[in-house]
């Protein structure tokens, strides 16, 4: 397996790893600059020449992946017979640096309700590394042309047309999905508000909406779902930054893609 195909079969697992590159070459070395070694939890695939060189350096992926060290880190060596270590000696007489990167679990993002705000909403969230998760029950908000704004994404896009129970969607979502809800129809909205609720994987909800929304959703989630004050406290209404007052679609878009990469911040801290 190449080791384009090896990250990404660790992003599509959701598995962290550490990609692996020989930086530079001075004299003699197993190989040559440029060549690439993933660390995953358990396996590897590739290789930066074997030996101590390459051992020390898995060793090290695997301690950055226990602690989820976001930070890449570069390794030199001296490949001669003075030097031994922890796996033995490489006597080749050149040196090399290996440069260590993670690669993270990219955050997932589920976006109910792909109308004019939605929509504005996955534009500029596609623009992030992230999957992203579009649903809708209506089939023709999910048509070929109309997210052909998202061609060029960089976010992995995924679609999901669910035209009776959306909410069955959210136990297919990744762990961690942070789920944003902004249907067309409050009866969905409350819904998915319930079934989110009892959805244990899931990362942040919020809720698009008047107070005047959240105060019955709050009245039904308690009094007819039987959610505790804590339970119901997982959702976050209204979602965006407060002190962005415009109405727009896409004023609220970027207001709300704003509240969540502030979330995703939170997070690393």
């Amino acid at each position: 397996m190449t080791w384009i195909a090896a990250v990404a079969r660790l992003r599509a697992r959701r598995e962290p790893g550490v990609l692996v590159t020989v930086a530079t070459v001075r004299g003699h070395a197993p190989r040559d600059a440029g060549a690439k070694l993933v660390v995953g939890r358990t396996g590897t695939w590739g290789s930066i020449g074997g030996g101590n060189v390459e051992a020390v350096a898995v060793d090290r992926a695997r301690e950055m992946i226990a602690a989820s060290k976001p930070e890449p880190e570069l390794i030199d060596f001296a490949l001669n017979d003075k030097v031994t270590g922890p796996h033995g000696v490489q006597c080749c007489g050149g040196a090399v640096s290996v440069l260590l990167e993670p690669l993270p679990v990219v955050r997932a993002v589920a976006v109910f309700g792909v109308g004019h705000v939605g929509m504005e909403l996955a534009r500029i969230l596609a623009r992030q590394d992230l999957d992203l998760h579009l649903i809708d029950s209506r089939s023709d908000l999910l048509t070929e042309e109309r997210l052909g704004a998202l061609s060029d994404a960089v976010a992995h896009v995924h679609v999901h047309h669910t035209p009776l129970l959306p909410e069955e969607v959210l136990a297919e979502l990744p762990h961690g999905t942070h789920v944003l809800i902004m249907t067309h129809d409050h009866a969905e909205d409350a819904a998915l508000c319930d079934a989110a609720l009892r959805t244990s994987h899931l990362g942040s909800i919020g809720l698009i909406g008047s107070a005047a929304k959240w105060a019955r959703f709050r009245s039904r989630l308690a009094n007819e779902g039987g959610h505790d004050e804590a339970a119901i406290a997982r959702i976050k209404t209204p979602i965006g930054l407060a002190d962005i007052t415009g109405k727009e679609p896409a004023t609220i878009a970027v207001s709300v893609a704003a509240d969540l990469l502030r979330t995703f911040e939170s997070e690393v801290d």
